[in-house]
């Protein structure tokens, strides 16, 4: 269980505070989605700590994101392999080496695969990846959101998942099979990794109540970004046969969900192009909410 301290009512409003005090934490953030967020945030002048799993990738994206940083502004660029826990973990350590507080964490990181590959901690990485690291680092990073919860407005502190609208596609997560280890195939895979983001997102929120921390999730659309690069043949032709949008449109929606005075009650919604979207009924299940956090509770107990 979260442990939280109630905080009293603000109506301070978000943009006046100095963005050079906010911290953002963005995953994924090598390209894409997660570095267009990282660009947006260092022009506005905020503390950035992103991370990526490519050396290189990180490398570029670094060096992107320093150039439009405005004066102020800190980037930070750490590297970690979010199929693993223990890279995760480490992570999660470097941030809080860097930060006393988190005023946003946006959980970012995911992706399709082709096939069932095993981590070296006997993980499915799809699920690993999408939902078991998000919920890891920011069960990890709590403290430092909550610490940063005290002294802000309330409301103003937040959790972003990136889900999707493929959720919809999984009427309900596979309890006997959370991983899919004896069926597995790669987009009911992944389908199903999004709807535990928006389960996780729910019960978050439900626990985080009375902390001044609000946790949203957000469903990006069809971007043109690396997302399918790992994905099979089916879903890697879909995207290049389907128009799709730029990283900086959803990475707007992030920004709006990260800073709009309107959008720090209400947890657990879900939003689609700066507006809020209905997911679907088994993503508003809270006992299934409540049963993935202990499912997931129990796998991360398992790897020590």
């Amino acid at each position: 269980m979260l442990q939280t301290a109630p905080l009293p009512a603000s109506t301070l409003p978000i943009s006046s505070l100095p963005s050079s005090a906010r911290v953002v934490v963005i995953t994924g953030a090598s390209s894409g989605i997660g570095k267009a967020c990282a660009e947006a945030f260092a022009r506005m002048g905020w503390h950035v700590i992103a991370t990526g799993r490519t050396p290189e990738r990180c490398d570029h994206a670094e060096a992107d994101i320093r150039a439009v940083a405005v004066p102020g502004a800190r980037i930070d660029f750490l590297r970690g392999d979010f199929t693993e826990m223990t890279e995760v973990k480490r992570v999660a350590e470097e941030i809080a080496g860097l930060t006393g507080r988190i005023h946003v964490l946006v959980n970012n990181a995911g992706g399709v695969r082709d096939g069932l590959y095993r981590t070296s901690e006997g993980l499915e990485a799809t699920f690993a990846a999408n939902h078991l690291a998000a919920f890891l680092l920011t069960r990890e990073l709590v403290p430092l959101l909550e610490r940063a919860a005290q002294d802000s407005p309330e409301g103003t502190v937040r959790v972003i998942a990136v889900s999707a609208s493929g959720h919809r596609d999984c009427p309900a997560m596979n309890w006997d099979d959370l991983m899919m280890f004896e069926q597995f195939a790669p987009a009911p895979a992944h389908c199903q990794a999004k709807l535990a983001n928006l389960l996780f997102t729910r019960e978050l929120d439900r626990k985080l109540a009375g902390s001044g921390i609000v946790a949203q999730a957000m469903h990006p659309g069809r971007v043109g970004s690396n997302f399918a690069s790992h994905g099979d043949e089916t879903i890697q032709s879909y995207m290049a046969a389907n128009a799709c949008i730029p990283p900086e449109s959803p990475a707007r929606t992030i920004i709006w969900m990260a800073t709009a005075p309107e959008l720090g009650c209400g947890g657990g919604r879900y939003f689609h192009n700066l507006a809020e979207a209905e997911p679907a009924p088994q993503a508003r299940d809270d006992e299934a909410a409540k049963r993935l956090w202990t499912e997931s509770e129990r796998i991360l107990a398992t790897l020590g």
